[in-house]
């Protein structure tokens, strides 16, 4: 079954997620804000599912059109192939958004839509009545300046949920976007990962996940594997090779510290969930008695600030540990997440390079230090 698909991410994370589709062979890879559509047959939907480091999920692309009137919308979503994909005894709820255009009610949006796949079922079906016990097929829509994309969500929890991190400290950060931090800090399987406001980890273990291979999605189910529909085989090979792929010969490890010794223990329960424990060197300190012992290392972090979990004087101090702690030297980089517009400042450093991301809906800067 060849599938036009698309991979909603967090805003600034379009290229990642578009570099990584093309490296695993997707075909007329495209950015959007927010999204990435590609498209590809059933191992590519497994492969997606299963190797995504940056999207949030993966969702079959059913069609796009123009709607202007409810009535427009309603023929369009009617017409098409929903029999295909939902059982008579399925489950098909509908979710969605609506920006800048003329069909703005959401609610209004999803009875719509609703209806118009309950029609064509009862058509093809020939019934009037749709228990909804079955698999859920999460039928999504967005629609922006009038343009309509209905979507089938074919990954259910978010890809994210990679399955370590059940219990997690107060402020966590997204598994996305730390893997998305280490990607832009380009870690690779010969480096020295620190983090030394490491909270549960999260950071921490993405790292070892990529410089070893690992696949986020390799030891989780996925929405659609219920559906009976896609090729049960494309899975399979898919996560044989992910297995095959996995670096087992590197030279990475992972130094955390926090000042709290929860969240020191929290890391390494969490790092035992996804076996990459072995890699960890972890202790509870104070960012002011920070001191690598090693002569290289690429050092990425969340540290606590204002909006989060410190008031603003507080979270200003850190910045302010970290400019004389993060020493510019050959063979190190760090590399700061925060919202901190003053934050140059009082690290005392303008950085290389930043890069606009969003930590949940907090609009933030990763500064990069690397010369």
């Amino acid at each position: 079954m060849y599938l036009q698909m698309v991979a909603p991410c967090l805003l600034g994370l379009e290229g990642l997620v578009s570099d990584e589709l093309k490296n695993m062979e997707a075909q007329n890879v495209s950015a959007e804000n927010g999204r990435v559509f590609f498209e590809g047959d059933d191992s590519m939907l497994a492969r997606a599912n299963i190797n995504s480091r940056y999207a949030e999920r993966i969702l079959i692309v059913l069609d796009r059109f123009k709607a202007f009137t409810f009535e427009e919308l309603f023929q369009a979503v009617k017409s098409l192939p929903w029999s295909e994909f939902i059982g008579s005894t399925d489950t098909f709820p509908v979710k969605g958004y609506s920006i800048n255009s003329e069909l703005h009610s959401v609610p209004d949006c999803q009875k719509i839509i609703k209806k118009a796949v309950v029609e064509s079922l009862k058509e093809d079906y020939n019934i009037s009545w749709f228990e909804e016990t079955g698999p859920v097929h999460q039928i999504q829509f967005s629609i922006m300046k009038n343009e309509v994309t209905i979507m089938l969500d074919t990954t259910g929890r978010g890809l994210h949920k990679r399955g370590y991190r059940p219990e997690s400290n107060d402020a966590p950060i997204r598994e996305t976007l730390a893997a998305a931090l280490c990607g832009l800090s380009r870690l690779r399987h010969y480096h020295t990962l620190y983090d030394p406001c490491c909270g549960s980890g999260t950071i921490l273990i993405e790292g070892a996940m990529m410089a070893h291979n690992i696949a986020p999605g390799i030891n989780r189910n996925f929405e659609c594997d219920r559906w009976g529909l896609l090729n049960p085989s494309a899975w399979i090979t898919e996560r044989e090779r992910c297995h095959d792929l996995i670096k087992t010969d590197t030279d990475f490890v992972a130094f955390g510290s926090d000042i709290d010794s929860h969240a020191v223990e929290l890391t390494m329960i969490n790092a035992k969930r996804i076996k990459v424990d072995g890699f960890m060197r972890l202790a509870q300190r104070d960012i002011k008695f920070f001191n690598p012992t090693t002569e290289k290392g690429t050092l990425i972090t969340n540290p606590p600030y204002g909006e989060r979990m410190l008031d603003i004087k507080e979270a200003e101090k850190i910045y302010k540990i970290m400019g004389e702690k993060f020493v510019s030297k050959r063979g190190w980089s760090y590399g700061i997440i925060s919202p901190d517009e003053e934050f140059e400042k009082i690290f005392g450093k303008k950085a290389d390079k930043r890069r606009k991301l969003y930590n949940g809906m907090i609009k933030c800067q990763y500064y990069m230090y690397f010369k």
